[in-house]
């Protein structure tokens, strides 16, 4: 609860600030943040003796990373069922905005559209509007979806610093203890979001695309399951205005190219500008990089593995 409370604050806070230049220096980005190494997050949130302890208690406070398309909804929202908190995607709360017809909503889709990332202070008020949302519903914890996309998102904050703000806002910033990175080829990404489609009535996610990609030049096969509509949703499917083909591959090449971008620049420069988050959250040692191997079912438990949650999956199994 307290740390959605600070989240809030920070990103109203962001959003006055964010139109100000400021150069934040590797001691301002350190600041506030402890150098813990991948395991050391992981044995702290497993350290609830033997799983029998509420996942609320534990103080989830994750995030999903990965490139457009890559299946961090999926993902994330599958761990958000399995520990019972709240799953936070940035991709719905602009999808909600644009189905609202609300002020944001014409601007919104002229940038979705394109393919084009939204700028910082749109995702902070969507953000800000969904956490303030949640704790009044008394959410506690959150697997983020989305969010934060770029190093500025991350640490930007931190630049308060300089104008008496310290306190609270690393608050709200330094309990992100996990990061997730998922990582699949980008051919199987083209054709999983050209696939994709939804029932307009019941709302339901589907997938039309097979993916079989041979073994070959020592790189392993691929097979992903076509995840298919009952009879009743067939007919009612609908596509997402941006699973263009045109659309997607402008939106890798973006993600792409920023990353590339990122991995050349020292990171007191890097902070200062709109590049991925990876490398920040991995010199923390908060980052967690999981290749898919194939579909849900080859994956899910891979990546249950990976995060030691096979036992938590198992008990909530044999409860249901």
């Amino acid at each position: 609860m307290a740390t959605l409370k600070n989240l809030t604050k920070s990103f109203k806070q962001f959003r006055n600030f964010s139109s100000t230049t400021t150069t934040i220096n590797k001691s301002v980005i350190k600041e506030g943040y402890k150098q813990q190494s991948l395991d050391h997050n992981l044995q702290r949130f497993n350290r609830g003796g033997d799983g029998d302890s509420n996942p609320k208690d534990r103080n989830v406070h994750w995030v999903f990373l990965g490139c457009p398309g890559v299946g961090k909804g999926t993902y994330a929202g599958r761990l958000s069922n399995l520990l019972d908190v709240p799953h936070i995607a940035t991709g719905d709360l602009v999808r909600e905005e644009l189905s609202s017809s609300g002020p944001l909503s014409k601007q919104l889709s002229e940038i979705v559209n394109q393919g084009k990332l939204l700028s910082d202070d749109i995702i902070f008020r969507l953000l800000s509007k969904r956490l303030e949302t949640g704790e009044g519903n008394g959410e506690s914890g959150f697997i983020l979806d989305g969010f934060p996309r770029t190093v500025r998102q991350a640490v930007s904050i931190l630049a308060m610093i300089k104008r008496r703000h310290v306190q609270e806002i690393l608050e709200g910033v330094t309990d992100i203890d996990l990061v997730i990175n998922l990582k699949l080829r980008e051919d199987v990404i083209l054709s999983k979001c050209l696939g994709r489609r939804k029932c307009n009535q019941c709302g339901g996610n589907y997938n039309l695309a097979t993916i079989d990609i041979k073994a070959e030049n020592g790189s392993p096969g691929m097979y992903m399951a076509p995840l298919l509509p009952p009879a009743g949703c067939e007919s009612k499917l609908i596509t997402r205005s941006d699973d263009t083909e045109e659309v997607v591959k402008e939106r890798l090449r973006i993600y792409n190219e920023m990353f590339l971008e990122a991995m050349e620049m020292p990171l007191a420069k890097l902070a200062c500008m709109s590049q991925p988050v990876e490398e920040f959250y991995r010199s923390r040692g908060k980052l967690l990089e999981f290749q898919l191997p194939g579909g849900i079912p080859e994956s899910w438990p891979k990546l249950l593995h990976a995060l030691n949650l096979e036992d938590h999956d198992d008990k909530q199994s044999a409860a249901a």
